[in-house]
């Protein structure tokens, strides 16, 4: 089956641009890329969809290209954004781009340079002289059009600079530049990046003089409309330091029961037959609901960690589940003995460690039922914690809610 097809299948397809060229075009390999610009040194889930995209793409026998936007994050994307994008320095750039290129690995294959590479568009924009910049590429965009566009229009009542202006004009000479480079004739992106793709594709037909298409893939969205990637704590960062894998496997474990196919699709390698087999019932179901939740955590913290991390996250979410404890693969958290004295407040411990954000939190969990240590429920708000309850090797269990835990210990 081919890239198009499986797309198609699996639902991820938002829009492209001339369906039955490309068709035509993908008989034989060609070359996509798909960029990230690196303003964090981690990806998070949102990204997750179109490094699927590129994955999909390799795997049908085509060139992948990582670009990060080393440059164009220089300037900033003002997409989705009410307000101008913090400035990063050169060195923070650089820095992140190499812990992107490390999570993009275990995606797509970047040791052979015939299947995938990374490149950085620092490399060409910075080396930009703006003048001779803008005499050829300028006279192509219409600032009418441009204005019209999503990524600008929502900009506007607040105030677009002209800095900002410039980003869709540098990440079309991207595609550009891909192609004159690259032979790249197609780009991938989130459904949010279609007017700067176009923009791109345009450039390519004509000052390239050749073919180039478009493809953007859906935003995924939760039951209550809200971008996946988002927790109570912030994003789902695909960096184990920042969101461990046992967090990542719990947060893929307790999506939405209406999103279990949806990302089944979009996230694993499952065959699409097998996954409508394992979701026909889902709907009354129960056990089958669970199962399958934990078969998406597994697989896709699996990609992301390596078997042995996905495993040792089931089995502490097994255990947790079970109600026997951990199984010493929970987050962990600490707290300092000249801090914690002999005795500390729940809610004053809970809140230094970081594990709850605020003491009405605190509280409000108490008077719930939904907080408890080492099994036990906490009902008391005054409650003292004594420090031999935490100062051992195994340290506290503390269960927020019905599915979080945390194995709080005295630092060393």
């Amino acid at each position: 089956m081919g890239f198009i097809n499986t797309m198609k299948e699996r639902g991820l397809i938002a829009q492209q641009t001339h369906e039955a060229e490309l068709h035509e075009h993908l008989e034989q390999p060609r070359v996509a890329y798909v960029g990230f610009d690196p303003t964090a040194d981690s990806l998070h889930v949102g990204h997750m969809v179109t490094i699927m995209g590129l994955r999909r793409w390799q795997q049908a026998g085509h060139k992948a290209i990582v670009l990060v936007g080393g440059g164009t994050a220089a300037i900033g994307d003002p997409t989705g954004k009410t307000d101008m994008r913090k400035m990063l320095s050169l060195e923070d750039l650089d820095q992140n781009a190499q812990s992107i290129k490390k999570q993009l690995e275990s995606y797509v294959d970047l040791s052979d340079p015939k299947k995938g590479m990374m490149v950085n568009n620092a490399d060409w924009l910075f080396k930009l002289s703006y003048l001779p910049f803008l005499r050829e590429i300028g006279p192509h965009f219409s600032v009418n059009r441009m204005l019209s566009a999503e990524c600008f229009k929502q900009r506007l009542e607040k105030g677009l600079s002209f800095l900002e202006f410039n980003y869709m004009l540098l990440q079309s000479y991207d595609f550009l530049h891909l192609f004159r480079e690259a032979d790249c004739t197609v780009q991938i992106g989130g459904d949010d990046q279609w007017s700067n793709i176009l923009g791109g594709m345009e450039l390519v037909r004509r000052l390239g003089k050749s073919q180039a298409f478009g493809m953007t893939m859906p935003l995924l969205v939760n039951t209550d409309g809200k971008k996946m990637g988002k927790t109570e704590k912030g994003a789902v960062w695909l960096d184990a330091k920042l969101t461990s894998p046992y967090e990542f496997f719990q947060y893929w474990r307790n999506i939405d029961d209406q999103m279990i196919e949806t990302c089944l699709k979009t996230f694993t390698d499952l065959p699409v037959a097998e996954i409508t087999a394992m979701t026909a019932n889902a709907n009354t179901d129960h056990k089958q609901i669970n199962a399958n939740k934990e078969t998406l955590a597994f697989l896709v913290t699996e990609l992301l960690h390596g078997t042995e991390e996905a495993e040792k996250a089931r089995a502490t979410a097994r255990e947790l589940f079970s109600g026997k404890g951990g199984g010493g693969n929970e987050p962990e958290k600490t707290i300092g003995r000249e801090v914690f004295g002999q005795a500390i407040n729940i809610a004053d411990l809970l809140v230094k460690t970081q594990i709850i954000e605020s003491k009405a939190e605190v509280k409000r969990l108490i008077k719930q039922g939904g907080l408890a240590i080492n099994g036990e429920k906490v009902q008391d708000i005054y409650y003292e914690v004594p420090l031999n309850l935490v100062d051992s090797d195994q340290g506290a269990l503390i269960k927020k809610g019905k599915k979080h835990y945390y194995r709080l210990r005295i630092s060393k």
